[in-house]
Protein backbone atom coordinates (compact mmCIF):
# COMPACT_ATOMS: atom_id res chain seq x y z
CA UNK A 1 0.00 0.00 0.00
CA UNK A 2 1.45 3.46 -1.29
CA UNK A 3 2.29 6.12 1.24
CA UNK A 4 -0.23 8.88 1.73
CA UNK A 5 2.13 11.39 -0.03
CA UNK A 6 2.81 8.81 -3.07
CA UNK A 7 0.62 7.72 -6.27
CA UNK A 8 0.50 4.79 -7.62
CA UNK A 9 1.52 3.88 -11.47
CA UNK A 10 -2.43 3.01 -12.01
CA UNK A 11 -3.46 5.87 -10.90
CA UNK A 12 -1.43 8.39 -12.56
CA UNK A 13 -1.76 6.62 -15.81
CA UNK A 14 -5.37 7.74 -15.49
CA UNK A 15 -4.58 11.16 -15.21
CA UNK A 16 -2.21 11.09 -18.26
CA UNK A 17 -3.49 13.14 -21.15
CA UNK A 18 -6.81 15.03 -19.05
CA UNK A 19 -6.89 18.70 -18.36
CA UNK A 20 -6.56 18.12 -14.84
CA UNK A 21 -3.45 16.25 -15.06
CA UNK A 22 -0.77 17.36 -12.21
CA UNK A 23 2.35 18.44 -13.18
CA UNK A 24 5.22 15.51 -13.52
CA UNK A 25 9.06 16.41 -12.28
CA UNK A 26 11.28 13.79 -13.03
CA UNK A 27 14.58 14.21 -10.56
CA UNK A 28 16.44 11.50 -11.99
CA UNK A 29 20.45 11.82 -12.26
CA UNK A 30 21.80 12.21 -15.23
CA UNK A 31 23.14 8.95 -15.41
CA UNK A 32 20.47 7.31 -14.81
CA UNK A 33 18.49 9.45 -17.21
CA UNK A 34 21.30 8.63 -19.98
CA UNK A 35 20.89 4.95 -19.42
CA UNK A 36 16.98 5.59 -20.30
CA UNK A 37 15.97 8.77 -22.55
CA UNK A 38 12.36 8.45 -22.25
CA UNK A 39 10.01 10.99 -19.99
CA UNK A 40 6.83 9.67 -18.51
CA UNK A 41 4.27 12.56 -20.27
CA UNK A 42 4.58 15.94 -19.70
CA UNK A 43 7.63 15.33 -17.49
CA UNK A 44 10.47 18.03 -17.31
CA UNK A 45 13.68 17.14 -15.63
CA UNK A 46 15.17 18.91 -12.56
CA UNK A 47 17.54 17.94 -10.44
CA UNK A 48 16.49 17.49 -6.62
CA UNK A 49 19.22 18.90 -4.54
CA UNK A 50 18.27 22.34 -6.51
CA UNK A 51 14.35 22.11 -5.73
CA UNK A 52 14.00 25.06 -4.12
CA UNK A 53 15.10 27.11 -7.49
CA UNK A 54 12.40 25.94 -9.15
CA UNK A 55 10.02 24.84 -6.74
CA UNK A 56 7.99 28.15 -7.76
CA UNK A 57 7.57 26.71 -11.36
CA UNK A 58 4.72 24.48 -10.15
CA UNK A 59 3.22 27.13 -7.76
CA UNK A 60 -1.02 26.09 -7.38
CA UNK A 61 -0.55 22.72 -9.40
CA UNK A 62 -0.64 19.37 -7.88
CA UNK A 63 3.02 17.53 -8.56
CA UNK A 64 4.15 14.40 -9.12
CA UNK A 65 7.52 13.82 -8.51
CA UNK A 66 9.14 10.66 -10.30
CA UNK A 67 13.01 9.65 -9.32
CA UNK A 68 14.10 5.77 -10.82
CA UNK A 69 13.16 3.36 -8.30
CA UNK A 70 10.86 5.65 -6.14
CA UNK A 71 12.89 6.23 -3.24
CA UNK A 72 15.31 9.00 -2.09
CA UNK A 73 14.92 11.36 -4.54
CA UNK A 74 11.49 11.62 -4.97
CA UNK A 75 10.61 11.75 -1.41
CA UNK A 76 12.94 13.86 -0.43
CA UNK A 77 11.98 16.31 -3.44
CA UNK A 78 7.90 15.95 -2.98
CA UNK A 79 9.20 16.72 0.85
CA UNK A 80 10.65 20.19 -0.38
CA UNK A 81 7.77 20.85 -2.34
CA UNK A 82 5.48 20.38 -0.10
CA UNK A 83 7.33 22.70 2.24
CA UNK A 84 6.79 25.30 -0.08
CA UNK A 85 3.24 25.02 0.10
CA UNK A 86 2.83 22.66 -3.03
CA UNK A 87 0.40 19.76 -3.06
CA UNK A 88 3.46 17.32 -4.21
CA UNK A 89 3.62 13.20 -4.55
CA UNK A 90 5.94 10.98 -5.04
CA UNK A 91 5.46 8.02 -7.49
CA UNK A 92 5.62 4.68 -6.13
CA UNK A 93 8.11 2.61 -7.49
CA UNK A 94 9.02 5.59 -9.75
CA UNK A 95 10.17 5.33 -13.49
CA UNK A 96 11.24 1.87 -12.97
CA UNK A 97 7.61 0.61 -12.12
CA UNK A 98 5.94 2.95 -14.47
CA UNK A 99 8.30 1.23 -17.23
CA UNK A 100 7.50 -2.46 -16.40
CA UNK A 101 3.96 -1.80 -16.38
CA UNK A 102 4.28 -0.67 -19.77
CA UNK A 103 2.76 2.87 -19.76
CA UNK A 104 3.91 5.05 -22.56
CA UNK A 105 7.07 6.95 -22.89
CA UNK A 106 8.41 10.14 -24.87
CA UNK A 107 11.23 9.82 -26.13
CA UNK A 108 13.16 13.23 -24.76
CA UNK A 109 15.12 13.77 -28.13
CA UNK A 110 12.29 14.33 -30.18
CA UNK A 111 11.03 16.49 -27.41
CA UNK A 112 12.48 20.60 -28.52
CA UNK A 113 14.80 22.27 -26.29
CA UNK A 114 12.79 24.46 -23.75
CA UNK A 115 13.45 28.35 -23.38
CA UNK A 116 14.03 30.79 -20.75
CA UNK A 117 10.44 30.02 -19.10
CA UNK A 118 10.84 26.14 -19.18
CA UNK A 119 8.30 26.35 -22.65
CA UNK A 120 9.02 24.58 -25.90
CA UNK A 121 7.89 27.16 -28.82
CA UNK A 122 5.72 25.99 -31.75
CA UNK A 123 5.02 27.50 -34.68
CA UNK A 124 2.97 26.55 -38.09
CA UNK A 125 0.83 28.19 -40.43
CA UNK A 126 -2.22 30.98 -39.56
CA UNK A 127 -6.05 29.79 -39.66
CA UNK A 128 -5.59 26.24 -38.60
CA UNK A 129 -8.15 23.36 -39.16
CA UNK A 130 -8.27 20.17 -38.04
CA UNK A 131 -4.13 18.81 -37.46
CA UNK A 132 -2.84 22.28 -36.68
CA UNK A 133 -5.34 22.03 -33.71
CA UNK A 134 -4.61 18.53 -33.12
CA UNK A 135 -1.20 18.75 -32.70
CA UNK A 136 -1.21 21.40 -30.42
CA UNK A 137 -3.62 19.67 -28.37
CA UNK A 138 -1.16 16.48 -28.23
CA UNK A 139 2.20 18.31 -27.46
CA UNK A 140 0.06 20.27 -24.03
CA UNK A 141 -1.75 17.07 -23.14
CA UNK A 142 1.28 14.79 -23.76
CA UNK A 143 4.34 16.99 -24.03
CA UNK A 144 4.80 20.47 -22.62
CA UNK A 145 1.52 21.35 -20.93
CA UNK A 146 2.53 25.34 -21.46
CA UNK A 147 3.74 25.06 -24.29
CA UNK A 148 3.50 28.32 -26.71
CA UNK A 149 2.08 28.27 -30.29
CA UNK A 150 2.71 30.71 -33.18
CA UNK A 151 0.82 31.22 -35.81
CA UNK A 152 2.27 33.49 -38.61
CA UNK A 153 1.46 33.19 -42.56
CA UNK A 154 2.31 30.26 -44.37
CA UNK A 155 5.51 31.91 -46.33
CA UNK A 156 6.78 32.92 -42.88
CA UNK A 157 6.68 29.90 -41.10
CA UNK A 158 10.56 28.75 -41.23
CA UNK A 159 11.96 32.11 -41.30
CA UNK A 160 9.99 32.55 -37.70
CA UNK A 161 11.14 29.98 -36.27
CA UNK A 162 14.96 30.36 -37.31
CA UNK A 163 14.39 33.90 -35.70
CA UNK A 164 12.20 32.95 -32.41
CA UNK A 165 13.98 29.66 -32.00
CA UNK A 166 10.78 27.39 -32.34
CA UNK A 167 10.01 24.16 -34.13
CA UNK A 168 7.98 24.23 -37.29
CA UNK A 169 5.12 22.09 -37.62
CA UNK A 170 2.80 21.14 -40.56
CA UNK A 171 4.43 23.19 -43.15
CA UNK A 172 6.99 22.79 -45.84
CA UNK A 173 10.61 21.40 -44.85
CA UNK A 174 9.04 21.57 -41.25
CA UNK A 175 10.73 19.09 -38.84
CA UNK A 176 7.23 17.91 -38.29
CA UNK A 177 4.73 17.11 -41.26
CA UNK A 178 3.30 14.60 -43.43
CA UNK A 179 4.69 11.68 -44.73
CA UNK A 180 3.24 9.46 -47.34
CA UNK A 181 -0.17 8.76 -46.65
CA UNK A 182 0.52 9.81 -43.05
CA UNK A 183 -0.65 13.33 -41.12
CA UNK A 184 1.62 15.49 -39.10
CA UNK A 185 -0.31 14.30 -36.01
CA UNK A 186 0.30 10.49 -36.89
CA UNK A 187 4.07 11.76 -37.65
CA UNK A 188 4.39 12.67 -33.95
CA UNK A 189 2.75 10.49 -32.06
CA UNK A 190 4.62 7.77 -33.78
CA UNK A 191 7.71 9.73 -33.49
CA UNK A 192 6.92 10.83 -29.86
CA UNK A 193 6.53 7.42 -28.44
CA UNK A 194 2.98 8.10 -28.19
CA UNK A 195 0.96 5.14 -30.01
CA UNK A 196 -1.18 4.08 -27.30
CA UNK A 197 -4.38 2.72 -28.30
CA UNK A 198 -6.15 5.45 -27.59
CA UNK A 199 -4.14 8.04 -29.59
CA UNK A 200 -3.10 5.32 -32.77
CA UNK A 201 -7.39 5.49 -32.70
CA UNK A 202 -7.36 9.13 -32.55
CA UNK A 203 -4.62 9.85 -35.10
CA UNK A 204 -6.84 7.91 -37.33
CA UNK A 205 -9.85 10.29 -36.97
CA UNK A 206 -7.65 13.04 -37.33
CA UNK A 207 -6.27 11.59 -40.48
CA UNK A 208 -9.36 10.68 -42.12
CA UNK A 209 -10.64 14.44 -41.64
CA UNK A 210 -7.15 16.30 -42.16
CA UNK A 211 -6.98 14.69 -45.65
CA UNK A 212 -10.44 14.31 -47.10
CA UNK A 213 -10.08 10.50 -46.55
CA UNK A 214 -13.42 10.57 -44.75
CA UNK A 215 -14.31 6.89 -45.01
CA UNK A 216 -11.08 5.95 -42.82
CA UNK A 217 -13.78 6.59 -39.39
CA UNK A 218 -16.94 6.96 -38.99
CA UNK A 219 -16.00 10.00 -36.38
CA UNK A 220 -13.92 11.62 -39.16
CA UNK A 221 -16.61 13.49 -40.82
CA UNK A 222 -18.07 15.00 -37.94
CA UNK A 223 -14.10 16.31 -36.70
CA UNK A 224 -14.04 17.89 -40.00
CA UNK A 225 -17.21 19.69 -39.76
CA UNK A 226 -16.65 20.56 -36.23
CA UNK A 227 -13.14 22.18 -36.64
CA UNK A 228 -14.64 24.27 -40.13
CA UNK A 229 -16.99 25.44 -37.51
CA UNK A 230 -14.24 26.44 -35.15
CA UNK A 231 -12.24 28.06 -37.59
CA UNK A 232 -15.40 30.31 -38.65
CA UNK A 233 -16.59 31.22 -35.19
CA UNK A 234 -12.96 32.56 -34.71
CA UNK A 235 -11.36 34.90 -36.06
CA UNK A 236 -8.17 34.63 -33.88
CA UNK A 237 -6.18 31.79 -34.24
CA UNK A 238 -5.25 31.10 -30.04
CA UNK A 239 -8.79 31.86 -29.68
CA UNK A 240 -9.54 28.83 -31.37
CA UNK A 241 -7.01 26.42 -30.26
CA UNK A 242 -8.07 27.56 -26.49
CA UNK A 243 -11.86 26.41 -28.01
CA UNK A 244 -11.34 23.17 -29.03
CA UNK A 245 -9.26 22.03 -26.80
CA UNK A 246 -11.89 20.55 -24.90
CA UNK A 247 -13.23 19.07 -28.71
CA UNK A 248 -10.06 17.12 -28.69
CA UNK A 249 -10.30 16.12 -24.93
CA UNK A 250 -13.66 14.13 -25.49
CA UNK A 251 -12.62 13.22 -28.59
CA UNK A 252 -9.75 11.34 -26.40
CA UNK A 253 -11.78 10.17 -23.31
CA UNK A 254 -14.18 8.41 -26.02
CA UNK A 255 -10.69 6.67 -28.13
CA UNK A 256 -9.56 5.72 -24.72
CA UNK A 257 -12.71 4.74 -22.69
CA UNK A 258 -15.71 4.70 -24.14
CA UNK A 259 -15.75 2.97 -27.47
CA UNK A 260 -17.80 0.45 -27.05
CA UNK A 261 -20.53 2.30 -25.23
CA UNK A 262 -23.54 3.13 -27.10
CA UNK A 263 -26.35 5.75 -26.38
CA UNK A 264 -29.12 4.47 -24.46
Amino acid sequence: MPFPTEITVPQLSRLVGLPEAPAVVDVRSDDEFKADPRLIPTAQRHDSRDAASWAGLYAGRATIVVCRCGAQYSHGTASWLRHKGLDAQSLEGGFEAWKREGWVLVHADKVPLRNGEGRTVWVTRARPKVVRIACPWLVRRFVDPKAVFLFVPPSEVLAVAEHMQATPFDAPDAVWNDRGDKCTFDVMVEELGLATDALSRLAMIVRGADTGRLDLTPQSAGLLATSLGYSRMHRDDLAQLEAAMSLYDALYRWCRDATQEMHG
